[in-house]
């Protein structure tokens, strides 16, 4: 039996040493989890996508009481920016949380639906996308989501 050890590379910052672009996106997710619809949960995530053109596109997590029915903001987001600049790719991603009347200590990090729909724009638009998770204490940044999702299935998994 053979042994396959999988590991990641993760960046761990704090706002301090974000520069003014990182700053900003993470800002417009911080304030789009105000907007979220939670009422089940309570927790309340905000993301935003810097595309390639520049625009920031953001979005909310959706609760539904049938719950497989809500969407992640990380979707929502994408799902949006793709819908309004459906030939940009997106370059970053940042991803928020609020709880309890704060952000979260610890970073949010993408569940493993969202991790699949952001494999797929990267394979989409051929290029890697950073994914930045804010927590107040830390913040995680990965320089591909295939960090966070490796064995991936992807578009070649579906060839022979």
């Amino acid at each position: 039996m053979k042994l396959l050890n999988i590991t990641a590379k993760i960046h761990v910052y704090t706002i301090d040493e974000c520069n003014e672009s990182k700053k900003k996106l993470i800002e417009r997710a911080k304030l789009a989890t105000h907007m979220a619809y939670a009422p089940y949960s309570g927790f309340c995530v905000g993301a935003a996508v810097l595309l390639e053109n520049g625009e920031i596109i953001s979005g909310n997590n959706q609760e539904n009481a049938a719950y497989p029915s809500g969407l992640c903001a990380e979707r929502v987001t994408v799902f949006n920016a793709n819908s309004q600049f459906s030939q940009t790719g997106i370059e970053a991603i940042a991803i928020a949380a609020f709880h309890d009347g704060d952000y979260t200590n610890e970073p949010c990090y993408p569940c493993g639906s969202c991790r699949q729909t952001l494999l797929e724009v990267e394979n989409r638009f051929g290029k890697s996308l950073k994914v930045i998770m804010y927590g107040e204490s830390a913040i995680y940044e990965v320089d591909s989501i295939k960090d966070l999702l490796p064995l991936s299935f992807g578009k070649e998994s579906l060839k022979e």
